[in-house]
């Protein structure tokens, strides 16, 4: 939605013009899955689609809301009475409700959202509405919040209002991350370095049609038995576990699973962010692929359908690896190919897609010259 068209819309809502505008983008996680919620190592990367948000002040305690994907219906809340059960709006209240409890000053405000990230497609879209709304909400009122603090922020809102039991990688991603840039996190310290993407290779990211939630279900079963193996392992983290600690502890096999999946993943981001560095691409698609099987087989978060389009991809002869990214029962993959063929290899891919499971998925990157362009409306609006 153009910003003259964005804010005509506005001013039909609500009454007014609004008197900021933010964005955040999405994420894809190159590699690193499970393992932020374990002080591990990951390696997201922003992606051209994103969230945006437009705002303007009131003067009462209402937040009234409207969102171009819910058919531009409003919703309302008002600040600290935030609870729980309003839909999507939880994640508005969560972000109001954190900067309250953190003593950050707000009065009410309208706004509207848009965003062209897919829900539960496993590419951030609740991190980059947490972002993009903090990020307005910082210029609004002028809180003294860095883009780390936002992260911090955004997690907090996810994890202690929605409920939804996530680390903070994507939150970082979506705050910190640079187009065209790996960031390497280091989830226990938020160390962070940007690594550019190597230019003998394209970024493929198909999204599967497969919709996930994060809030509860299958997602806070895996993230509890790998728990319950770091206790065995005597560790709180298993960023601290070793496989051969793992070989000598007894302990279930699906739990001696759980530990050496993140584990194994660890060390996976170590040697893919090697691999990016001297641009050795067949290397980053061998780590993809092993990858993939330790989330299929030693985590269990993969589906039929996520594992075909997988499949799909690790047969094209223009694609090194492809694997699954995000948190797992549906989503997105995530593919390296030559550079130059991976648009027409992602078409290949999703044309073979749609015709073995008649399901209708799509193909995020890549996207064209879109992000590039976006970048500096990005930085200006965020600072």
């Amino acid at each position: 939605m153009p910003d003259q068209t964005a804010c005509a819309a506005f001013e039909r809502l609500f009454g007014d013009a609004p008197d900021v505008t933010a964005d955040a983008p999405g994420r894809v996680n190159l590699i690193g899955e499970h393992t932020d919620y374990h002080q591990g190592f990951v390696l997201p990367m922003p992606i051209p689609q994103r969230t945006i948000v437009w705002i303007r002040r009131r003067t009462d305690r209402t937040v009234r809301a409207a969102s171009t994907s819910m058919k531009l219906q409003t919703g309302a809340y008002t600040l600290e009475k935030e609870a729980v059960g309003l839909g999507w709006l939880d994640y508005l209240q969560g972000v109001t409700a954190i900067l309250n409890r953190h003593n950050h000053a707000l009065t009410g405000f309208d706004v509207l959202i848009e965003s062209t990230l897919p829900p539960g497609g496993g590419v951030s879209s609740s991190a980059a509405l947490s972002v993009a709304l903090l990020r307005a909400l910082r210029t609004l009122h002028r809180l003294t919040l860095d883009d780390v603090d936002i992260a911090r922020l955004a997690q907090k809102a996810e994890t202690d209002f929605v409920g939804a039991p996530v680390g903070i990688m994507d939150q970082m991603a979506c705050s910190v991350g640079h187009p065209g840039e790996a960031l390497f996190l280091d989830t226990r310290t938020l160390a962070f370095e940007r690594l550019p993407w190597p230019d003998r290779g394209d970024l493929v990211v198909i999204n599967s049609g497969v919709s996930h939630a994060h809030a509860g279900g299958a997602y806070a079963i895996r993230r509890r038995e790998s728990f319950d193996a770091a206790a065995r392992l005597g560790v709180r983290w298993l960023r601290d576990a070793s496989l051969d600690a793992l070989g000598k502890t007894a302990m279930s096999a699906m739990l001696r699973r759980r530990a050496r999946h993140v584990i194994t993943e660890n060390q996976r981001v170590v040697d893919a962010v090697a691999a990016i560095r001297i641009h050795d691409l067949v290397r980053l698609g061998t780590l993809f692929n092993e990858s993939h099987a330790s989330l299929r087989d030693d985590y269990e978060v993969s589906v039929p359908d996520v594992d075909t389009l997988v499949t799909l991809g690790q047969s094209d002869p223009d694609v090194y690896g492809a694997r699954l990214t995000g948190g797992g029962f549906g989503g997105a993959v995530v593919m390296v190919a030559s550079a130059g063929r991976g648009r027409a290899a992602a078409q290949r891919i999703l044309a073979a897609y749609e015709q073995h499971t008649h399901r209708h998925g799509s193909v995020l990157v890549p996207e064209g010259l879109r992000f590039a362009a976006l970048a500096p409306a990005l930085q200006r609006r965020s600072r």
